[in-house]
């Protein structure tokens, strides 16, 4: 989970830099309605479940599940208004910024200080470096790895915080402009069609030269922030979370299903994902709107805003994983994988047929 949130953290500090972030017009809407979908889970569940260890699980219905929620609302396909992929994404990447903050100051063990000062040291060896213009991803690595994340591992603060600190030292720079970058293509370009053809698979050793050329030309007009979260994006989908998922959602149904689902625990989850969720996002989003603070971005309705409401409850992967965090006890961790699985499953379909029914209501041009 580390890999994942080291992840989610070049994805944020991209989104900041130059995505829905960079502009406070257009993020504070699905922002503030993060921190709704946040507050109001948290609430419903600690009202449910007050005392005792069942209380430290109030964590768990704040989460989103990034990848499943985006992954429904593409498969819709391309009548999903632009600006509701954008909304859902920022409330998304915000939620998960929530979710590291909240196992940072709540769900972290006793800290050894000499530890985590031994990490900020190699956070500020990261940081000196990104500033001198070291751009090598594994050199970054190497340090990140071998001192930061061992530092914040043990330290006692989870160590997937370091994954996150360590994601925002990664150069978001390029060394050549955009301009400079085309000019300098087209020549390489020229050269390489005015090359003569040797009509064999294998290319001559002038052509060879030039293609290496184009290739440190498109290296340097990408920013190693980008290259590596476009590189590691496959493995998070596709391994990582994946693996974890299997691993983590197994559900106990050895026992009474019907006790496990009148647990306040699951019932906590349950509530707190399908109604806190959903209250919680489109509440805040709706104040914000009646009060002229902020505006419904164009194309959508408030249909659209429901059904991201819905999507946005699709705790899955965040949820088990803060469940791991959050609990010590088998039972307690069965209870909350199952109202964890019924909520996201549930939440996932309403959500899908929400948004369909609203693309209908869109205008035709």
């Amino acid at each position: 989970m580390a890999v994942f949130f080291f992840v989610v953290g070049l994805e944020l500090k991209r989104e900041i830099i130059g995505g829905e972030l960079s502009q406070p017009k257009n993020a504070v809407l699905p922002l503030i309605s993060a921190v709704g979908g946040m507050l109001v889970p948290a609430l419903l569940y600690f009202v449910i479940n007050s005392s005792g260890e069942a209380s430290n699980g109030w964590g768990i219905p704040m989460a989103t599940d990034i990848a499943f929620a985006l992954g429904i609302l593409y498969l819709l396909g391309d009548k999903v208004p632009l600006s509701l992929k954008i909304f859902l994404t920022v409330l998304a990447i915000a939620d998960d910024l929530g979710a590291v903050l909240v196992i940072a100051i709540f769900y972290t063990s006793e800290i050894d200080w000499s530890s985590l000062l031994t990490g900020a040291a190699f956070m500020a060896v990261l940081i000196v470096s990104n500033l001198i213009g070291v751009r090598n991803t594994v050199y970054y690595a190497i340090i990140g790895i071998g001192g930061l994340w061992l530092a914040f591992l043990m330290s006692g603060v989870h160590a997937t915080i370091a994954a996150v600190l360590a994601a925002f030292t990664i150069p978001a720079n390029v060394k050549i402009s955009e301009r400079a970058f085309s000019e300098r293509l087209n020549i390489l370009l020229d050269k390489f069609r005015a090359t003569e053809p040797n009509n064999v698979p294998t290319v001559t050793p002038k052509q060879s030269h030039l293609l290496e050329s184009i290739r440190n030309t498109t290296k340097s007009a990408l920013t190693p922030l980008q290259r590596l979260e476009h590189a590691m994006h496959p493995l998070v989908a596709f391994v990582i979370m994946p693996i974890f998922a299997l691993s983590n959602a197994g559900v106990d149904l050895t026992g009474d299903l019907a006790t496990q689902f009148q647990s306040p625990v699951t019932i906590g989850i349950i509530v707190g994902l399908i109604f806190g969720k959903v209250f919680g996002v489109v509440g805040f989003a709706y104040v914000l709107i009646k009060l002229k603070w902020a505006t419904l971005p164009r194309g959508m309705n408030m249909g659209h805003l429901v059904g991201a409401g819905f999507l946005a409850a699709i705790g899955f992967t965040m949820s088990l994983f803060i469940a791991g965090l959050a609990f010590v006890s088998p039972e307690l961790q069965s209870q909350a994988k199952l109202g964890i699985l019924v909520a996201s499953v549930l939440s996932g379909f309403v959500g899908f047929f929400i948004i369909r029914w609203a693309n209908k209501k869109i205008p035709s041009e």
